[in-house]
């Protein structure tokens, strides 16, 4: 017997998913529509400033520039995904979609995490035939291009951190930008290495410095992204602990079937079977129990959508597969 089988739990369960769907169209929405006027103003900055970037690489023959207008345009397309999906997730659910399109900026950081590893491959090749034989490279421009990049960088990673970063979305375009400005300071190195020595294998050295960040971004998105499409238990949560805190819960006998997975970013969803005392179903406590148990998630686990199934112990010999 489950708590949909009962009017009244019905209700219960209605009216915390509604409360919890207000709260988080309230304060998501107004998120939404500030992180997308900072997303549009750091692509700006962006191709802008990437622009100018290949066409001094091309002139200067820098590969660290080359690699770096290359990272800069995987940010780019990170904002431009990222725009997108914020566009997709903004989409209200219907028909099949019971989600709606939300899981699109996880699907989007996926994607930015493989593009950044093939770009990062091309350049490491490229970086070694440099290493190995080193070309002339200018290195007045260079430096020049990579303080300027510096600086467009600075001021988009502080436009983004003015963002909610709590979102996968905006946190894989912040981390691009942060990883670009860090190849920008790399890059700037190098071109004061030229140039006061005449190091030339300090540009492909560079560029493989960009590509250890690059990297390193694309790791972070393809973990995170992964476990949430894989259906993973978020970050930090412990089954065990939740378990353990809804068996405290009066009149909870067992818990079984428990499962705990993200939809996107900060939508953490739970469902579980909670074997009641069969007195619970004939004296009309089970809407209290759920009251109980669903407060005991929001207030512990900070997860307001859940769904329970109560049932009497022996309904356990009528289901299959149960864990």
């Amino acid at each position: 017997m489950s708590a949909h089988d009962h009017a009244p739990d019905r209700t219960a369960d209605r009216t915390a998913d509604r409360s919890a769907s207000t709260h988080d169209g309230h304060s998501h929405g107004i998120a939404a529509n500030a992180d997308r006027r900072y997303l549009v103003i750091a692509l700006a900055l962006i191709v802008g400033f990437m622009i100018v970037e290949v066409i001094v690489a091309v002139v200067s023959g820098s590969l660290a520039l080359l690699s770096d207008a290359g990272h800069m345009l995987t940010d780019a397309a990170a904002i431009a995904a990222s725009l997108w999906a914020m566009h997709l997730a903004g989409r209200p659910a219907r028909g099949i979609w019971t989600f709606g399109f939300k899981r699109a900026e996880i699907l989007s950081a996926a994607a930015n995490g493989i593009t950044l590893v093939v770009i990062s491959a091309l350049v490491a090749v490229e970086a070694i035939h440099r290493l190995l034989d080193p070309p002339p490279v200018a290195g007045g421009p260079v430096l020049i291009v990579a303080i300027l990049g510096v600086i467009v960088n600075l001021v988009a990673v502080w436009v983004l951190a003015q963002a909610n970063r709590s979102s996968l979305n905006v946190e894989g375009s912040f981390q691009h930008i942060l990883t670009d400005l860090y190849g920008f300071i790399a890059t700037a190195i190098a071109g004061i290495l030229v140039l006061t020595t005449g190091f030339t294998r300090a540009d492909p050295i560079a560029s493989l410095i960009v590509v250890a960040l690059m990297l390193y971004a694309a790791w972070g998105l393809l973990r995170d992204s992964g476990r949430i499409l894989l259906e993973g238990a978020p970050e930090g949560v412990d089954l065990a602990q939740i378990r353990e805190h809804l068996l405290e819960t009066g009149h909870v006998h067992d818990v079984h079937d428990l499962h705990v997975w993200t939809v996107t970013s900060d939508l953490p969803a739970l469902s579980a079977h909670i074997v009641l005392d069969e007195s619970c179903f004939h004296d009309g406590h089970a809407p209290a129990i759920l009251d109980q148990l669903q407060s005991c998630l929001t207030g512990h686990f900070d997860v307001e959508h859940s769904t329970f199934q109560l049932e009497p112990a022996g309904h356990a010999t009528h289901e299959t597969g149960t864990h």
